[in-house]
C-alpha cells in the first residue's frame, strides 16, 4: 500500500492511498475538514465528505501527470512503468506544480 500526504498551499489538506489490489481513496485530514474557512482541494473533491473512494486514480490527481513523450521522459528517467499513474505522483508532485496542491509520499 502506498500513501502521500496532499498539501494545499503547503498545509496538510488530506491522505491519498494506493490500496494492494490498485483502489483509490481520499481523506481530508480532520482539522483541515472541519475547518470551515478552508477550501476543498478540487470542484471534484467537495468538503461535503470527508473520504473519497474511486477504483482508479482520481481525475484531479492523473490530470496533474504530464503526457505524451514528456510522461515517457519522465518515467524513464525515473525508472518508473510509465502505466504507474500513481508512482509517477509521487515522485513529480512534491514541489513544482501548477497551482496550489503538492502530493508527498509518506514514508513506509
Amino acid at each position: 500500500m502506498r500513501k502521500a500526504n496532499v498539501y494545499y498551499n503547503g498545509v496538510l489538506a488530506g491522505e491519498l492511498t494506493e490500496t494492494p489490489d490498485r483502489k483509490y481513496l481520499f481523506r481530508y485530514e480532520d482539522d483541515y475538514f472541519k475547518d470551515s474557512a478552508k477550501p476543498a482541494i478540487s470542484l471534484t473533491l467537495p468538503k461535503n465528505k470527508q473520504e473519497y473512494q474511486a477504483d482508479s486514480l482520481f481525475p484531479f490527481f492523473f490530470n496533474m501527470l504530464s503526457e505524451g513523450s514528456n510522461r515517457i521522459t519522465q518515467a524513464r528517467l525515473l525508472r518508473i512503468d510509465e502505466k504507474d499513474h500513481f508512482g509517477i505522483l509521487l515522485a513529480t508532485a512534491q514541489n513544482d506544480t501548477t497551482g496550489a496542491i503538492t502530493v508527498k509520499p509518506m514514508k513506509a
